[in-house]
């Protein structure tokens, strides 16, 4: 019976519903995360009767026709690029992007990567760096002897000199895209440019069309635990519905075959 067929197609799209779901919840307190959702669609039909064909000779319409569907298949998990919440950590390198914007990264085989997590150290060179080590673009270096480091919204770092006089080390930019769901995630918090998403935009914070950045905060995940878990819900009633049709379909089976 093609009720078997269509019902499993019916309970893998759940189960990848399910897997997207847990990721989510598993980076809950990620920094910087962005949620992702499971988009589907319908598979071909099968046309047994086709709508707007002749019934009569007199030139009388179907209606409708009689289309049977082949099931579900996956179309996309979407990443949901929305702004997370904001948390203070009182940390001097630590940095927010509030609205549009990516910090960019250093890559080791010289490729540019992006991200939304500015929990940044410095390495033992003083410059600003990921947690992984990689530098943070364009490079800024923080003198040994400096104190008071300072971000302003604009992106630029200051620091106090020996001397107590301000010293401007450089200027933090931020990268936005067209697409910015197209970007490929590769881990560790980190996007690749993609066709899709088309080229980045690279300006200071603050500029038209660009977010600012807040030092001192980090941003959370995106992911919200209630409506996570009425998602997962959804998903468990829809798998248990097909598996039942699945149960339902080998027992009208199992009838049909022990007909005398």
């Amino acid at each position: 019976m093609k009720a078997l067929h269509i019902a499993a197609t019916g309970m893998r799209a759940q189960e990848l519903n399910v897997e997207v779901i847990s990721n989510n919840v598993a980076n809950m307190r990620t920094t910087g995360y962005k949620r992702q959702r499971a988009d589907f669609q319908d598979l071909l039909y099968q046309n047994l009767r086709r709508m707007g064909t002749n019934s009569s000779a007199t030139g009388t319409i179907v209606p409708t026709g009689v289309q049977i569907g082949s099931g579900v298949k996956t179309a996309s998990t979407a990443r949901i690029m929305s702004q997370g919440n904001l948390s203070q950590t009182n940390k001097e390198l630590d940095v927010a992007v509030r609205g549009e914007g990516f910090f960019q990264i250093q890559m080791p085989d010289g490729g540019t990567a992006y991200t939304r997590d500015g929990s940044f150290e410095r390495d033992p060179n003083g410059q600003i760096v990921t947690i992984d080590g990689y530098a943070v673009l364009p490079g800024i270096v923080i003198p040994e002897d400096a104190r008071d480091i300072t971000i302003s919204t604009d992106g630029q770092v200051q620091v106090l000199d020996p001397n107590n006089a301000v010293q401007v080390l450089g200027q933090i930019q931020i990268a936005r895209f067209i697409n910015k769901s197209g970007l490929e995630a590769i881990g560790d918090n980190l996007f690749l440019e993609t066709e899709s998403s088309g080229a980045a935009i690279v300006a200071n914070p603050g500029d038209p069309g660009f977010g600012d950045v807040l030092q001192k905060h980090l941003e959370m995940a995106n992911v919200e635990a209630v409506s996570e878990i009425s998602d997962l819900i959804a998903a468990q009633r829809a798998y248990e519905m097909n598996s039942r049709i699945i149960k339902a379909a080998d027992e009208m089976s199992a009838t049909t075959s022990n007909l005398r």
